[in-house]
């Protein structure tokens, strides 16, 4: 009986007192304003830059905005600039890309004006990357810098994990999106203690990061697409297939990643890797058209408003040509994020699914597909999930999420991830 009560009773994990905690607050409100402020500004100064470089400039050159012609020259002039950039400027833009996932190495300082010029060029010359794994490296970099030098006393390690929750909670417009990416990092580095005493700070910066980056630039995820009221056993099927179908095309990018890698290194020097990796994006922008160009935010919010704009054919052209787009820039050395490019992939994705087979719901087909392609190329759980249903925003859709994870991630589990070591060799 007593043996029984001992393994009845409840396991107690020590907690961190108030006065511990406290000292975090301003600190970490500080970095989630500052990392904002810097994500906004870089965001505005792009969108700012992409509209001369793709109106002003090619209609006063009479040429017409988005042609096939000066998608060619843009895509190709990007990669020019910022081979430059990567060749010239000191720091060189920081490390290979394609090595690097959202966990950020912290730079020195003399590398992040080089890194931010390049990941703005990269914004707003059509690439298909997103502004997150360069913004969340030159925010960390700052952080580090700045709190090493004006606060000594607090431990080192807590200004990078600070940067990388407030540029979460900046990009996605939620401290949720920050809490879901510490939390499984945290779970892999088992570290003791409460998990709401672990996240307290990362929580406040990404929650200040958020509300600035709401106050300022007004971003949203949600694609309005018509919600779901009562799922029944043809939306469960639905999720299910899309989104193992989701993460089977993105297991193929992953695949390729490290042969593309490869090849691109041969050219040895950024002034080639850079400016035919431009000419190669080109060729893909001029088959895909224009809404496979850039991040892919505002692309995919244009498919979602009309999902019956396109055909299957289409929506199955933009697609792969977005995820061969991705993998390209991501391999060639532009510098940005592959979560944005991949959240556009598997929308299009979905919507291709609502139009091959009009029973499929174009809000179940879109999470799905967003869900199935970030597990491919992310491995992050938490953070497939929450993307994919803040773009439905359904009170059903998670249920129905959660259930089509369990296949798309017994697929991509264990298998080779969308990111490189330094040796070339994949991540597993």
């Amino acid at each position: 009986m007593a043996q029984d009560s001992a393994q009845q009773a409840p396991s107690t994990v020590p907690s961190t007192p108030a006065r511990a905690l406290l000292p975090l607050i301003l600190p970490a409100l500080a970095i989630g304003v500052i990392s904002s402020l810097l994500y906004v500004g870089v965001s505005v100064a792009a969108e700012q830059l992409m509209g001369v470089l793709w109106q002003n400039l090619p209609n006063a050159l009479g040429i017409g905005d988005y042609s096939t012609l000066w998608i060619f020259i843009m895509l190709t002039a990007t990669g020019i600039a910022v081979g430059l950039v990567v060749w010239k400027v000191p720091g060189h833009a920081g490390p290979d890309p394609a090595t690097v996932g959202l966990n950020a190495p912290t730079l020195p300082p003399y590398a992040l004006p080089g890194l931010l010029l390049a990941a703005a060029l990269m914004l707003a010359g059509g690439p298909s990357l997103g502004p997150e794994n360069p913004i969340i490296a030159v925010n960390v970099g700052l952080a580090v810098w700045l709190g090493r030098r004006f606060l000594p006393r607090l431990p080192g390690g807590l200004w990078g994990v600070l940067a990388e929750a407030a540029t979460i909670g900046a990009l996605f417009g939620t401290p949720v999106a920050a809490a879901l990416v510490i939390s499984e990092a945290l779970a892999v580095q088992q570290t003791r203690g409460l998990l709401w005493d672990n996240l307290f700070a990362s929580l406040a910066a990404g929650a200040a990061g958020a509300i600035t980056t709401d106050l300022l630039h007004h971003a949203s995820f949600n694609l309005h697409l018509p919600p779901i009221d009562q799922p029944d056993a043809g939306d469960v099927l639905s999720a299910i297939v899309v989104a193992s179908a989701g993460a089977l095309l993105g297991l193929c990018a992953v695949r390729a990643f490290p042969y593309l890698h490869a090849a691109f290194q041969r050219l040895r020097h950024p002034m080639l890797m850079l400016p035919v990796g431009g000419l190669v994006l080109g060729a893909l922008g001029a088959l895909g058209g224009p809404l496979t160009l850039f991040k892919g935010l505002d692309q995919m919010t244009e498919l979602a408003h009309n999902p019956e704009g396109w055909s299957a054919g289409q929506f199955a052209t933009m697609t792969v040509v977005k995820l061969a787009a991705m993998t390209v820039a991501a391999t060639c050395g532009f510098r940005g994020g592959r979560i944005f490019p991949s959240v556009f992939v598997g929308t299009a994705m979905g919507l291709c699914a609502h139009a091959l087979v009009p029973a499929v719901s174009p809000a179940v087909g879109v999470a799905a597909g967003v869900l199935g392609m970030l597990l491919a190329v992310t491995r992050q759980g938490w953070l497939s999930l929450f993307t994919a249903a803040v773009l439905v925003a359904s009170p059903t859709i998670t249920s129905l999420l959660c259930i089509a994870s369990l296949p798309a991630w017994l697929l991509v589990t264990g298998r080779p991830q969308m990111q490189l070591r330094p040796d070339g060799t994949p991540v597993r």
